[in-house]
């Protein structure tokens, strides 16, 4: 009986450090980037995949194909006040994140419904904006980093980036 209990106790142990092992080490882990422009507080939520030798743009991330701007859920946006993206009025909210990349011209897309699972899900119906945006390339960016700067918000991975304007 006393073996028995030292094999539970050990196999206990084990499972404990192997879940904690697991759930150190996701493939693309959460971030955020936060910023004010122009007043207007700006959150963005996403997951963060990284390139690990694989092609991403045309690769992994297909052009002409919504893609869901990240990993796991959708990459959601908010806005604390009304915007203009690219010149272009948005309604304060929050929005999934899409994007529909290509080579010389990229999508980007706020749909209204901000809670969901990749692009699986996406309707088209559902946008409350589109805008167009030329990426430009970049030296080699490991993990999908998005950020907000003073005049926009932009995004990289592999060797390419794109910005979108956002002003009051």
């Amino acid at each position: 009986m006393k073996s028995f209990k030292s094999f539970l106790l050990s196999a206990l142990i084990l499972g404990a450090f192997v879940t904690v092992s697991c759930a150190q080490k996701k493939a693309s882990p959460p971030a955020s980037a936060e910023g004010t422009i122009d007043g207007v507080e700006i959150k963005v939520d996403y997951h963060q995949p990284s390139a690990k030798g694989r092609q991403i743009m045309n690769g992994l991330v297909p052009y002409g194909r919504v893609w869901r701007t990240g990993a796991n859920n959708a990459t959601t946006i908010s806005f604390s006040e009304d915007v203009k993206v690219e010149g272009k009025e948005l309604a304060a909210g929050t929005y999934a994140l899409f994007t529909i990349p290509n080579e010389k011209e990229w999508v980007v897309i706020f749909n209204k419904t901000a809670d969901q699972w990749g692009s699986s899900n996406y309707k088209e119906a559902d946008d409350a904006l589109r805008v167009n945006v030329k990426p430009v390339k970049t030296d080699m960016v490991e993990t999908f980093t998005i950020t907000i700067e003073e005049d926009g918000v932009s995004m990289a991975w592999e060797k390419t980036s794109v910005k979108f304007s956002i002003s009051k």
